[in-house]
């Protein structure tokens, strides 16, 4: 059962996020102004608070789960550097006389 949950990707690149804010943002842009006018239409405010919630569940649902639009530009890592090809740096000899200070 958990290797199921394992295999389901779960990161999103840097592209990806600005494009998933941008879409929650109209999303619930859009949501609002709808239910706003449609509210005032009508004389409701509790449809306006509906059609705002419905578009903040619409929001969510394409935007939090990481779909593979969100994924398209990944990271080039650097590969892996072993310990054996890695040379200890040496620090700098510091001057043995030393200011005081008053």
């Amino acid at each position: 059962m958990q290797s199921i949950f394992k295999s389901i990707p779960t990161h999103m690149d840097y592209k990806g996020q600005k494009l998933a804010e941008q879409i929650f943002q109209g999303i619930i842009l859009i949501s609002a102004v709808i239910g706003f006018v449609y509210g005032l239409i009508i004389q409701q405010f509790g449809w306006t608070v509906y059609i705002v919630l419905a578009g903040f569940a619409v929001s969510c649902l394409l935007t939090l789960p990481p779909w593979p639009m969100y994924r398209r530009n990944p990271l080039p890592w650097q590969p892996v550097v072993s310990e054996a090809s890695v040379e200890p740096t040496q620090k700098p000899q510091e001057s043995t006389k030393r200011k005081k200070h008053k």
